[in-house]
C-alpha cells in the first residue's frame, strides 16, 4: 500500500539493521546520502556456540537511529522508511508479542548437532535444494529443531516464531510479516512456491500459523500512530518492508547485471550475484536467497573476514598500540607471497561456505622455525582471501557466469587486502563508492515499492566505482597453486576436528 504523501517528500530512509549497530540513513532519489545516525546493541554469548540479542534493544536502537535521522532531514521530505536486515536471525514471541527468547544470530552455533544430523539425513541436501537454505547452524530451521529438542516446555509457550526485522516491524506497524528475503534464508521457505515448505516446518517443529505472514520485499505498511509520534512522523507514513542485507548489498553497489559478482569483506564476507530465477548448486554448495519480484541473489557466505585480523592483533601482536591493525599490515607486506609455505585455515568461527559445516577449527599448517610474525600475520590474510576464491569457485562450479567482482565493506580499504583479494581470486576488483551497501540497496527498494523510481536495476547501476585493482599475474600464480592444497586441507582434518569437539568439555581454556 502507500500513503499519501507530501508534494516535497523526495526521501527515502534506508534503515539497516546490523549485527552490532542499526544505522539509518536518508537517500535523495539520486542516491546522494544526505544525514545518516546509528545505534550499537551488544552481542551476547553467555554459553560457549551462542550468540543472542536482546529484541528490544534492536529495536530502540532502530527507533533512536531514525528519529536523528528524520530530524536531521525534515519531516515533510521523508517518502518512506525502508528496511535491510542481518539474515538467520530468531524470536520466539508470546500471543501478545512479547519475546519469550532473545534472538539468536547467524553467528549462533549451539544447533551444531542437529545440523550435522539434518545434513547426513536422506533428505538433507534435498531440503537445501527446495529452499535455497544451506543446512547449517545458522539455519532458523536448524535452531526450530534444537529448541524443540532441548526446550521442548518453551515451545509449548511461544505462538509465533519471527526474526528481528519482524519484531522491528510488528512494533512500528502492528503487522507480523517476513518478506521474501528474509523467508528464503530461513530454511523454511519453498523457493519454487514462495510458501513454506511441510517437510521443512515438520523438522523445525512448527506450524504454518506460528509464522509471520509472507510478502514481496517491495511491500508496504503505514506506520502507526505511536510509533509515529516516537520517530517524528506523520501517521500512516510508508514502510517498506524490504530485505536481508546481503542480497541488498548487491542494489546498493550496483552489482545486479548478469555475471557481475558483490564481494562484501568487512567482519565476515561474502560473493554474491543477481539471477532472474532460483539457482541452486546440485552438491549444496551455494545459497539462494530473494531480492525482488523477479531478482535473486545466489553465493556464499564466511564467518570468518576482518575478525580473523582483529584475533591476529590481540593473540600474536598485544604491544601494539591503537593503531596496531595498521602496523600488523605493514609487517605482512614484508612477507612474500604464500607465506614462505604457511597456510591458515582461518576458522575461528566455524565456517559457511563452500562445505557449510559447524566442525572446522582455525589452524596453522606448514609451519616452521624459520616462520616469523609477518609469515603469521600474512598467512591469516591469504586464509580468507583463499576461502572466498573457495566460495567463487563453487558459483561458476554451479553454473553461474562471474565476468566481473564489485568489493566493498570496510577491509577493502586496506591497499594490502584489495591487492591480496584480486590476486586470490584471479580477477580484477572494482571498488565501489561509499560503503552504505544494504542501507542504499534498501532505499533503493523503497523508491521502486513508492512510485518514485521505475526500475531498481536502473538505479542500482548507477553507482560509481572508484578504482579497479588488477591481479598481478605473478602472485595471482602463487594461490592458483595454493587453492586445492588449501581446499585439501579441510577434508584431512575433518577428523581432528570432530576429535577435538568430543574433547572440549575436558580441554579449557583457562586454568581455574
Amino acid at each position: 500500500m502507500s500513503a499519501e504523501r507530501p508534494a516535497t517528500a523526495d526521501i527515502v530512509i534506508g534503515v539497516d539493521i546490523g549485527t552490532t549497530a542499526t544505522k539509518a540513513v536518508a537517500f535523495g532519489l539520486d542516491g546522494e546520502e544526505l544525514a545518516s545516525a546509528s545505534a550499537g546493541y551488544p552481542l551476547l554469548t553467555p554459553h560457549p556456540g551462542y550468540a543472542e540479542q536482546d529484541p528490544d534493544a534492536i529495536l530502540a536502537a532502530v527507533r533512536e537511529s531514525a528519529r536523528d535521522v528524520v530530524a536531521q532531514v525534515g519531516a515533510e521530505r521523508v517518502a518512506g522508511l525502508a528496511f535491510s536486515s542481518q539474515m538467520h536471525t530468531l524470536i520466539g514471541l508470546s500471543h501478545d508479542g512479547v519475546p519469550l527468547t532473545p534472538s539468536t544470530t547467524w553467528g549462533d552455533t549451539r544447533a551444531d548437532v542437529q545440523a550435522e544430523r539434518i545434513r547426513a539425513s536422506a533428505g538433507g541436501l534435498a531440503l537445501h535444494r527446495r529452499t535455497g537454505t544451506p543446512v547449517h547452524p545458522m539455519s532458523p530451521l536448524v535452531r526450530l529443531a534444537w529448541y524443540n529438542e532441548q526446550e521442548p516446555k518453551l515451545c509449548e509457550q511461544v505462538a509465533f516464531w519471527c526474526g528481528t526485522k519482524e519484531y522491528v516491524l510488528l512494533h512500528l506497524t502492528g503487522a507480523l510479516v517476513m518478506d521474501h528475503s528474509i523467508a528464503s534464508a530461513s530454511g523454511l521457505l519453498d523457493l519454487a512456491s514462495l510458501q513454506w515448505d511441510g517437510e521443512a516446518l515438520g523438522i523445525a517443529g512448527v506450524l504454518p500459523e506460528q509464522l509471520p505472514e509472507l510478502v514481496p520485499t517491495t511491500q508496504a505498511l503505514p506506520l502507526s500512530g505511536a510509533s509515529a509520534d516516537a520517530l517524528g512522523l506523520p501517521e500512516g507514513t510508508p514502510v517498506v518492508v524490504g530485505a536481508g542485507d546481503g542480497p541488498l548489498a548487491n542494489l546498493g553497489v550496483g552489482a545486479v547485471r548478469p555475471g557481475m559478482v558483490a564481494c562484501s569483506l568487512g567482519t565476515s564476507g561474502a560473493l554474491r550475484v543477481v539471477v532472474d530465477r532460483p539457482v541452486v548448486d546440485p552438491l549444496g554448495r551455494v545459497f539462494c536467497y530473494a531480492l525482488a519480484p523477479g531478482l535473486w541473489v545466489v553465493g556464499g557466505a564466511i564467518n570468518n573476514g576482518g575478525v580473523v585480523m582483529k584475533w591476529a592483533l590481540e593473540a600474536l601482536a598485544p604491544d601494539l598500540g591503537d593503531d596496531g591493525e595498521e602496523q600488523l599490515l605493514e609487517l605482512a607486506a614484508t612477507a612474500p607471497v604464500g607465506s614462505g609455505g604457511l597456510l591458515m585455515m582461518p576458522y575461528l568461527l566455524s565456517e559457511r561456505a563452500p562445505r557449510w559445516s559447524s566442525l572446522p577449527q582455525g589452524s596453522f599448517v606448514g609451519l616452521t622455525r624459520a616462520h616469523r610474525r609477518e609469515h603469521l600475520v600474512r598467512a591469516v590474510l591469504e586464509g580468507v582471501c583463499l576461502q572466498l576464491s573457495l566460495v567463487l569457485e563453487s558459483m561458476r562450479a554451479s553454473g553461474l557466469e562471474i565476468t566481473e567482482i564489485r568489493a566493498t565493506g570496510g577491509v577493502t580499504r586496506s591497499p594490502l587486502w584489495r591487492q591480496m583479494l584480486a590476486d586470490a581470486l584471479g580477477t580484477p576488483i572494482d571498488l565501489a563508492h561509499g560503503q552504505e551497501g544494504s542501507g542504499y540497496g534498501a532505499a533503493i527498494l523503497g523508491m521502486q515499492s513508492l512510485g518514485l523510481i521505475d526500475s531498481i536495476e536502473a538505479v542500482a547501476a548507477r553507482a560509481e566505482v572508484e578504482t579497479t585493482v588488477r591481479p598481478d599475474p605473478a602472485s595471482a600464480g602463487v594461490y592458483a597453486q595454493l587453492r586445492p592444497v588449501y581446499s585439501s586441507l579441510y577434508d584431512a582434518l575433518v577428523p581432528t576436528f570432530g576429535a577435538l569437539k568430543r574433547l572440549a568439555p575436558a580441554l579449557p581454556l583457562d586454568r581455574d
